[in-house]
């Protein structure tokens, strides 16, 4: 019998994606340590790399690290598939979503921490759509929005802030 190896050609970008994407699962996987002080609510502070990730390198770069992350991180935790999942995904997928077109908005104005609140206000708008559409049908989930939008505008900030900080270090950071 004749063994065949398969070698996977990796590039420089596949490196720094994985390396990236390390990180955001690390700080992923550091967040769901620590209790919350509400259900649902959490710092999000992966998505300081994701953020960083658009402005240092492109969209298509960032899409890749946050969908890993939230990959990874579920099957890490036990949660692939779960509605757990489903809320992390449809958060992710609504906060890329937004960064997309937010990226086309003038910098002058739109910087690094406006993204990051936006992006927060588009994550948690993606989690109660699916939990209003699939897993509370009900009218009473919108009493939860001021809740969850002032986390959202809080940790939105802070994880903005540190990522323009990061930004603006001197150095690499990749």
């Amino acid at each position: 019998m004749t063994r065949s190896i398969i070698k996977i050609r990796t590039t420089p970008d596949d490196h720094r994606v994985a390396r990236l994407a390390a990180l955001a699962i690390g700080l992923h996987l550091a967040e769901a340590v620590f209790p919350s002080p509400l259900p649902g609510v959490k710092p999000g502070i992966a998505n300081i790399v994701t953020l960083y990730v658009l402005y240092r390198f492109d969209m298509a770069t960032a899409v890749w690290v946050s969908l890993l992350r939230v990959l990874a991180g579920s099957l890490l935790l036990g949660n692939f598939l779960s509605p757990t999942f489903v809320l992390s995904l449809s958060g992710s997928l609504a906060s890329l979503a937004v960064l997309a077109l937010a990226r086309h908005l003038p910098q002058r104005w739109f910087g690094p921490v406006s993204l990051s609140v936006l992006a927060a206000f588009a994550h948690m708008a993606g989690q109660l759509m699916v939990v209003r559409l699939w897993l509370i049908p009900h009218a009473g989930v919108a009493y939860l929005i001021p809740v969850f939008a002032a986390a959202a505008l809080f940790f939105g900030a802070i994880n903005g802030m540190i990522a323009a900080r990061l930004l603006n270090a001197p150095g690499e950071h990749a």
